[in-house]
């Protein structure tokens, strides 16, 4: 398996929160050229925030795509220049108000590469305690719910949690505590 070759790029469109561009490629295995279309969009974070005694920090918005209000983790865009923890602190205190003690990266996901050329990293937030005071842009309207993480399956399995993207956190999370435990585990053992 080859790539296709890339003969050309043209910017169609510009909406700030992602950019809409048509490439002109060549197919290796037939020779054809075709036009494709990419939505370049700067890469996102969700945060997996847990306080000392074992609850996850989740929020509630509306969201414009689905016209609903959804229960999901903290989260948003990466800024250019920050780095996945980075965003997930600002994230996180702006969003929520909660701190963590300890920030670090379980994986990303790449949402649709199909269309979309970005990544979804998955930032798992430890030690959160309330801090300050919500920090909302004008277009946020945010309700931050604490709940104890072992009721988050029942939540995605309902469908009461249905953004992808947090179950794709979901199951960074997942991974990372059968590690965590397997690990102890084998020390005692």
């Amino acid at each position: 398996m080859k790539p296709f070759t890339t003969l050309s790029q043209e910017l169609l469109a510009d909406y700030r929160i992602f950019r809409l561009r048509k490439d002109r490629c060549r197919s290796p295995r037939t020779g054809g050229e075709h036009d494709f279309y990419v939505l370049e969009a700067d890469s996102w974070v969700n945060v997996v925030a847990l306080t000392p005694d074992e609850q996850i920090v989740l929020i509630e918005q509306y969201r414009f795509g689905t016209g609903q209000i959804t229960l999901e983790m903290p989260g948003g865009l990466i800024d250019p220049g920050e780095s996945p923890l980075e965003a997930a602190r600002r994230e996180l205190s702006e969003e929520t108000g909660y701190h963590a003690d300890a920030l670090s990266v379980l994986g990303f996901v790449e949402p649709n590469p199909a269309i979309l050329n970005n990544r979804c990293y998955t930032v798992l937030a430890l030690g959160c305690r309330l801090g300050s005071q919500q920090s909302l842009d004008e277009k946020e309207d945010i309700t931050v719910k604490l709940l104890p993480i072992a009721e988050l399956p029942e939540l995605l399995q309902s469908g009461r949690i249905s953004h992808a993207l947090v179950w794709a956190a979901y199951l960074h999370y997942d991974l990372w505590k059968k590690k965590q435990q397997a690990l102890a585990a084998a020390k005692t053992g």
